[in-house]
C-alpha cells in the first residue's frame, strides 16, 4: 500500500516554476492561501533535496489560521544526504522525515538523525516506491507533493501519483534553462502521463487546474 499523492504547484503560461538556480513568486495571494488550506488537509507535505538547497522553505501552514499540530509531516527526497543541518525544515515547527540511500555518508546521516528521522530506501539513489511503502506503514495515508521538477518526473515514473493539482499563473518567464514543471528524461510519446480533467478555476488572474492521473 502507498499514501493517496496530490501532486500541487504553481507554473507559468509557457509552462516554467522557476528560473536555473531560483525560485520565483508565481501565482497570486488567493492561490497561496489555497495551498495552505490544502496542507492543512494532508497528512505530509513532501519536496526535493533541490527545493530545500534553493528555496530553504519552512513546509509549514502560515498564510492561514492554524495550530503547530496542523502542520503537516515533512517528508525530504535527498539520496545523498545534503539537507544542510541549518535548514528551516529542521526547526521544531513539525515533524520531518529525510529519506535517503545507502549511498549517503553515515556521518552526515547520523547528524540529521539528532534532528529529524531518517528512512533508507535504496542504494544509489532513492527507491521511491519503496519509500511510499515505509511511509504508509508509518501512518502516513496522503502526502501533497510539492516538489520541483525532476521529483515530479521521477514520481510520475514510478506510477506513484494520484492527482495533479496545477495553478496557471498569469506570467512568462521564457529561457531554456528555466525549470519546467517535469524534467527528467521525458517520456515516449506512447509512454506520456493521461491525464483526465476534473475541475477548472479561475482565482484572481490565475486558473487552477484539477486532473486525475489516468496511468
Amino acid at each position: 500500500m502507498k499514501p493517496f499523492v496530490l501532486l500541487n504547484s504553481a507554473m507559468t503560461v509557457d509552462g516554467k516554476i522557476a528560473t536555473n538556480n531560483s525560485s520565483m513568486k508565481i501565482s497570486g495571494k488567493d492561490d497561496l492561501i489555497r495551498v495552505h488550506k490544502l496542507r492543512k488537509k494532508y497528512d505530509a507535505i513532501m519536496v526535493g533535496i533541490n527545493t530545500v538547497i534553493i528555496d530553504n522553505p519552512k513546509l509549514t501552514i502560515h498564510k492561514i489560521e492554524a495550530s503547530l499540530e496542523d502542520n503537516p509531516i515533512r517528508i525530504i527526497i535527498d539520496s545523498k544526504a545534503r539537507t544542510p543541518i541549518d535548514s528551516l525544515v529542521l526547526n521544531n515547527d513539525a515533524k520531518t522525515i529525510i529519506i535517503t540511500s545507502e549511498k549517503a555518508p553515515q556521518e552526515k546521516i547520523a547528524k540529521l538523525n539528532k534532528k529529524c528521522d531518517i528512512l533508507v530506501c535504496g542504494h544509489q539513489q532513492v527507491n521511491l516506491k519503496e519509500a511510499m511503502n515505509k511511509l504508509y506503514d508509518k501512518g502516513i495515508k496522503s502526502i501533497l507533493l510539492e516538489g520541483g521538477s525532476t521529483l515530479n518526473f521521477s514520481m510520475f515514473k514510478e506510477g506513484l501519483i494520484d492527482e495533479v493539482s496545477i495553478c496557471i499563473g498569469s506570467k512568462i518567464l521564457g529561457g531554456t534553462s528555466s525549470k519546467t514543471f517535469v524534467d527528467g528524461e521525458g517520456f515516449e510519446p506512447e509512454n506520456c502521463i493521461n491525464l483526465e480533467l476534473k475541475n477548472i478555476e479561475k482565482i484572481d488572474n490565475d486558473v487552477v487546474l484539477s486532473y486525475n492521473v489516468l496511468n
